[in-house]
């Protein structure tokens, strides 16, 4: 059977990743089918171990969906209690043997959320059993999220807003008392007009438009990086580094872009330009375009387009500046020069890269009854999928971790002796 999982960050008030919504199924045509109910909840727990939790959420804590049986025949205590919470669906009757199967849960130690939960007689049983307690703000009216608010204000359940698509909802629900966050705000721009951009974030963005210029000029990005310093730093510790398997060390920033090449220039300049764009924003922000922008690429062969592959990554890596750097989209794109068939892409319009990135972005959200037209259209068969998915979250985590150098020097070290050109 064919393996599918995707994840979904969950925010604290400071914008700062708390844990990620698990989200699977069994395989592209469904979510847990109603007649395969106990199979599907066996296969919910197989694939945290075959794809290794520590994989997925970086010792943040997993939330994780039960179905009934899932929740009545114990399946839950396989998983790590101190990194598992446990979400109790909206679909399922809290009815007596529910309830009892949640109370052994929580003797036995496990954390607990009711998901989409709606104030009724009999979600109540379940509330004094719930550590979290998480409400749709686009199902459920803004009185009774205040409501809400106000009634759990004080106690030990907290409130997780979820399904919030904008900043401004984000705002309203913080000063309500909700104290985490579900949705895609953070792939928006939190200011809808132009204004300038940081003199240091447009050093970055200067090199970044060098290395996407159609004729590549070395000595140019070589002057780019050496006149910004934590870029020059960036370069020398990341390619001093296993993840890039380079043969022997980097002295130098010119020897350092001629040891790349001209694609790998390429792909490095704008992967440590979005990163260090986004040092001030929540980490996500920087990991989920990094996570994009590989997963982009790795869909690139099995779709037939493999020849495609460093525009998708391109594609996945700008895919986030507009919240990078607080502006629109098409505004970004008036600063950097890229081809247009990547332009036309990260604006919505239909293209063959396009299509691939779709695809990406609705297996990364679990978009599953869109995924499907989605996968069928590239001819991307199922299995190709997940293990992408997986490899991209670990090359990102690889990329942006404190790997120990080659020599044995620390990858947050610079390179020693290292020459002004």
């Amino acid at each position: 059977m064919d393996k599918f999982i995707a994840r979904q960050p969950i925010f604290t008030t400071q914008r700062n990743v708390f844990g990620y919504e698990l989200l699977f199924r069994t395989s592209l045509e469904n979510f847990f089918p109603q007649q395969h109910a106990e199979i599907a909840a066996a296969a919910m727990v197989d694939n945290v171990f075959l794809f290794g939790m520590e994989h997925l959420t970086q010792d943040r804590q997993a939330f994780m969906n039960c179905s009934r049986d899932f929740l009545v025949r114990d399946y839950s205590t396989l998983l790590p209690k101190e990194h598992v919470v446990l979400e109790i669906l909206e679909t399922i009757e809290p009815d007596d043997e529910v309830v009892a199967a949640v109370r052994r849960l929580k003797q036995a130690g496990y954390t607990v959320a009711l998901d989409d939960y709606k104030d009724s007689p009999e979600w109540r049983r379940l509330v004094p059993l719930a550590d979290y307690i998480k409400v749709d703000v686009l199902a459920t009216p803004v009185e009774e999220q205040q409501r809400l608010a106000r009634e759990f204000a004080g106690t030990n359940v907290k409130l997780v807003s979820e399904k919030v698509e904008t900043y401004e909802v984000f705002e309203r629900t913080m000063r309500c008392g909700y104290k985490y966050f579900q949705g895609y705000f953070f792939s928006k721009p939190e200011m809808l007009t132009r204004h300038d951009i940081p003199a240091y974030k447009l050093n970055y963005l200067l090199v970044l438009q060098a290395a996407n210029r159609p004729e590549l000029d070395l000595k140019e990005i070589a002057e780019r990086i050496k006149a910004e310093a934590s870029l020059s730093y960036r370069l020398l510790r990341y390619l001093n580094s296993p993840a890039f398997f380079l043969a022997r060390d980097v002295s130098s920033i010119p020897h350092a872009l001629r040891l790349l090449g001209e694609e790998g220039v390429r792909k490095w300049v704008s992967l440590m330009a979005i990163a260090s764009m986004g040092e001030d924003k929540p980490q996500e922000l920087v990991v989920l375009p990094l996570i994009r922008a590989r997963f982009c690429e790795l869909l690139a062969p099995p779709a037939g387009i493999e020849q495609a592959g460093n525009d998708l990554f391109l594609l996945g890596l700008l895919s986030a500046l507009d919240a990078i750097l607080d502006m629109p989209m098409e505004d970004v794109l008036k600063e950097i020069a890229i081809q247009h068939e990547i332009r036309d892409a990260l604006l919505g319009e239909e293209n063959l890269l396009r299509r691939v990135f779709d695809v990406a972005v609705m297996y990364e959200r679990g978009s599953w009854d869109r995924l499907d037209d989605a996968a069928a259209r590239m001819r991307i068969i199922p299995e190709a999928i997940p293990d992408r998915f997986i490899q991209a979250v670990d090359w990102t985590r690889q990329i942006l971790t404190g790997a120990q150098s080659k020599n044995g020097k620390d990858a947050g070290e610079p390179a020693s002796n290292t020459p002004a050109d």
